[in-house]
């Protein structure tokens, strides 16, 4: 079971007791707003004949506090009736207990899909700092849950490993939605609540208005960061103290640039890039979830990559250079040298961006998840560590001045995979210039000289081996 602390709207139910149709079986787990008991129906033929309720008191409390609860209890309600998906807890009906002898006398109750057990207890068995079994699998699940509701115009609100619920079959579902709140534009309003782990650094300089306190979407993709970390380190916090607020206090030098994001050495380079997005310092930077499902669904198969590389390589001998130019222009294939397909020209060289996903090729508006990143130095991971904070969309034009051969490997979206960056024309930078990988253009740039390799670019912090396998 999960134990969290018991706060106000802690509710005991005996075993035996009956509420509406269904009689307590067992207690499930204690959070912050209530107590989650098993029960079944008291008509051994109904076909929900299993469920779990939740039961929120607000017994100690005055009657305004227990509007508040009421209202809590509802929003779960609207939210499952407006946001169903096979990745979110189903929330069937809400009941209200009505018992002058029971010191719960009053208590809502939410009628809910019954889980086996939360990504939490699997936290609580963890050992060492390995990833939980099937680590990639549930973030996938996770990112396919918050996009859903993300989509529907939801924030979660408070997400956490307690609040990701495993069913029998080893599926996640999304639950707790007490505090699930509807955007109004770019934000919506909800209750001054949620767990200070997951909650992000500009949530402690939000006003608590007549409405709320402001949430965002990206309010649950810092959540998602710390939640993945957690998963791929064995419960391991990414920001670091001794208890929940020294970590809070942590994350506030981190949003204030006073100190730099350290993730856990157990992480891989891709997964680590992956989690440093969602905790990106400022809201504004943080992807939309869409994007993070597509990221951690080409995370969980590797394979994918390079099953795809491995059938494309071929081609470039079966099709002949003409044939291939035509196919796949700008692209440096693996199986050739490119350093003897040009470098002899002078001058500079206008290319177009471009998006290997339809979606962003067809979509006119320039939407953050659809943007792609130019590299700071191309010798170094491409990752968010080395990326510019100029971003480019499908069909931007460039100007490029030279192309550097055999630095790191990247591979776009669908494997196709080279080691050749264009130097590009960015005046946001210092060094008045950034790099764009190979596979994000379709332009024939092969009269472009080959740069000089020293210097690359102003980063001057420590070097890294050349990353595997590369997207941003």
């Amino acid at each position: 079971m999960t134990a969290e602390a018991d706060t106000g709207w802690t509710v005991r139910v005996p075993i035996g007791y009956r509420v509406g149709d269904w009689e307590v079986t067992e207690p499930i787990a204690t959070g912050n707003f209530g107590s989650v008991y098993a029960a079944r129906h008291t008509n051994p033929g109904d076909e929900a004949s299993d469920v779990a309720l939740k039961f929120m008191s607000a017994r100690p409390m005055g009657p305004g506090q227990f509007r508040e609860v009421e209202e809590l209890a509802q929003r779960e309600v609207d939210f499952g009736r407006d946001a169903s998906h096979e990745r979110l807890i189903k929330v069937s009906s809400t009941l209200v207990v009505q018992d002058a002898g029971a010191e719960f006398d009053g208590a809502v109750v939410l009628v809910m899909e019954r889980a086996e057990r939360s990504l939490q207890d699997l936290l609580n068995e963890a050992t060492g700092n390995e990833p939980l079994p099937q680590a990639r699998q549930l973030i996938v699940q996770i990112c396919e849950g918050l996009e859903h509701l993300h989509s529907s115009g939801w924030v979660h609100g408070d997400l956490k490993p307690s609040n990701i619920l495993l069913m029998p079959d080893g599926s996640v579902r999304l639950a707790d939605f007490g505090l699930a709140t509807r955007l109004d534009g770019t934000h919506g309003y909800g209750p001054p609540f949620g767990s200070i782990d997951y909650l992000p650094p500009e949530r402690w300089n939000d006003q608590l208005g007549m409405r709320g306190v402001r949430i965002r979407h990206s309010t649950d993709v810092w959540a998602l960061g710390v939640t993945a970390h957690q998963i791929l380190t064995g419960g391991a916090f990414p920001i670091p103290g001794s208890n929940a607020g020294a970590r809070a206090a942590a994350a506030q030098e981190l949003a204030a640039g006073h100190t730099p994001l350290r993730l856990h050495s157990a992480l891989d380079e891709h997964w680590r890039e992956f989690v440093a997005l969602c905790l990106a310092p400022d809201h504004t930077d943080r992807p939309a979830a869409g994007e993070l499902l597509d990221r951690a669904r080409r995370l969980s198969d590797p394979e994918r990559a390079m099953r795809r590389s491995r059938w494309v390589r071929p081609l470039a001998f079966i099709l002949g250079p003409v044939a291939l130019a035509a196919t796949a222009a700008g692209i440096w294939w693996a199986s050739a040298d490119p350093r003897t397909t040009g470098g002899t020209g002078t001058g500079t060289a206008e290319l177009r961006v471009y998006n290997v996903e339809s979606p962003c090729r067809e979509n006119p508006e320039r939407l953050r998840s659809c943007s792609l990143g130019l590299a700071l130095d191309p010798n170094k991971p491409y990752d968010a560590a080395n990326v510019s904070q100029h971003r480019v969309w499908h069909g931007d034009k460039l100007i490029a001045s030279c192309v550097l051969h055999d630095a790191t490997f990247v591979a776009d979206e669908y494997g196709v995979s080279s080691r050749s960056w264009y130097r590009v024309a960015v005046e946001l930078e210092p060094s008045g210039f950034a790099w764009l990988p190979a596979v994000r253009t379709r332009e024939d740039l092969s009269a472009l000289v080959t740069c000089d390799r020293s210097p690359v670019s102003p980063v001057t912090s420590g070097a890294s081996p050349p990353a595997s396998s590369s997207t941003a």
